[in-house]
């Protein structure tokens, strides 16, 4: 089956520099979610027609895992001469599907039966029955069969009470599409080349014209503007939460959720609301996951806690941890079991070991800590030099006292102590206390300053 995906629009309503197909829904462009459906139907050919905001659509294809055919539409005379561009990319020995990069939502199961219906000889229409049908295409019929579809701006009055409208996706035995597109006209209110004159064309040749309906009117439904956007955006998010929800995840308001790309849950998940997840994240068995939380691209482990307004970003949260509130783990940290992080902690590029603490107040960059190693409150880790990173190293049992400070590289041994205040810029032996601060004294002779009498 070829696959045409129409993208060309400047989408001026959605008052955006950005091409409309690449708006993101669900943290990915509209046009990506297309792409998507389509190859989930084994398309032999995928051909994009692209028009205006053309290089950043071509950049965005470029980085698609498999490659995709373009073609330019220049200038954008309607979907009929929008579909010319893409003649001579298809297989004229398979049928062709015609989709819009501005359609998301469109659902693999309903354009599987589209094509079904339509199979090698038959030109097949995706439908929906709209309690307002206005600024749509009809789908007008006689006995029964459909004959033609007629545009808003061109119907009369008793076409404009029709209530069945035409989605504009399409199956369309390709050597057909290539004849009837060859003898499409634009005598109409728009002076464009129409996609839908075709269905005329069928039936004046003897083509059968069939259609298929989606499971539910937002399959259909298209961007033109930021509040489609954010309406389609919300059914989407509705539809997910519904799926979690159906697997036994626990959501605490299925309204205030926001999946960004791929969330995989085990049983037994609860997850708070305002909490945004981006990219793939993985919540084990017993995860809970508090509040306002962030989490990306991430793996939390099972029976893990993740406490109000944390945001955890390509890491790794071992079994039972507990992080946060307002805890940041950024990229490269790992942690093992039993860790916990506390409010205002932020990881970068480090390994924590079992049952190592890190309550409050601290950075750790660059670390390697081992087993059941205390962090004190407003430690920090120099691992920057202002040119170059180097790592520190804290070795199991090791106890680290308040707002000390470890200037890398450096090795903190297997059960040291540091002084609270210490500021280490050498090694500190296993087993024994090592503090570095200025002795403390009382100045017997001083008092305070008092402001002096006007």
């Amino acid at each position: 089956m070829n696959v045409v995906i129409l993208a060309a629009g400047m989408g001026k309503r959605m008052q955006s520099a950005l091409p409309k197909v690449l708006h993101p829904l669900a943290g990915k462009p509209l046009l990506s979610h297309v792409l998507d459906t389509a190859r989930s139907l084994s398309a032999s050919q995928l051909c994009v027609i692209y028009g205006h905001g053309g290089a950043a659509v071509l950049e965005m294809l470029a980085a698609q895992p498999e490659k995709v055919a373009t073609a330019l539409q220049e200038p954008q005379l309607g979907t009929g001469h929008a579909v010319m561009q893409a003649l001579p990319e298809l297989d004229d020995s398979a049928a062709t599907l015609i989709l819009y990069g501005d359609v998301p939502l469109t659902t693999a199961a309903s354009l599987q039966a589209l094509v079904d219906v339509a199979g090698k000889d038959k030109l097949g229409i995706l439908t929906v029955v709209q309690d307002d049908p206005f600024g749509l295409g009809r789908i007008v019929r006689e006995n029964g069969e459909i004959v033609r579809i007629v545009e808003q701006k061109d119907a009369n009055e008793a076409e404009r009470a029709i209530k069945e409208i035409n989605s504009g996706i399409m199956v369309v035995p390709t050597a057909r599409l290539k004849q009837w597109l060859g003898a499409l006209k634009n005598n109409n209110a728009q002076g464009e080349y129409y996609l839908t004159d075709i269905v005329a064309m069928a039936v004046a040749d003897g083509v059968p014209v069939v259609s298929a309906q989606p499971s539910a009117q937002w399959e259909v439904a298209g961007v033109n503007s930021k509040v489609q956007l954010a309406e389609l955006e919300r059914i989407h998010q509705a539809n997910i939460a519904l799926k979690l929800l159906e697997q036994g995840v626990t959501l605490m308001d299925p309204a205030r959720i926001d999946v960004r790309g791929e969330l995989v849950c085990g049983r037994d998940v609860t997850i708070d609301v305002g909490c945004v997840f981006e990219g793939k994240v993985e919540l084990a068995d017993g995860v809970r996951v508090g509040p306002h939380c962030v989490i990306v691209n991430s793996r939390i482990l099972a029976g893990a806690q993740i406490k109000p307004f944390c945001h955890i970003e390509e890491a790794v949260v071992g079994e039972v941890s507990i992080i946060g509130p307002y805890a940041r783990l950024r990229p490269g940290t790992v942690l093992a079991e039993d860790v916990h992080v506390g409010n205002f902690v932020e990881i970068k590029n480090g390994q924590v070991a079992a049952h190592s603490k890190a309550n409050h107040l601290a950075y750790i960059g660059d670390a390697t800590i081992g087993s059941r190693v205390n962090i004190g409150a407003g430690t920090i880790t120099c691992n920057y030099d202002g040119a170059n990173k180097f790592r520190t190293v804290i070795e199991d049992d090791a106890f680290i006292g308040s707002d000390s400070q470890l200037v890398a590289p450096v090795t903190v041994g297997k059960g040291a102590t540091l002084g609270a205040g210490t500021t280490l810029t050498k090694d500190a032996p296993a087993g024994k206390l090592t503090i570095s601060r200025a002795r403390q004294i009382t100045v017997e002779t001083w008092s305070r300053p008092v402001k002096k009498p006007k």
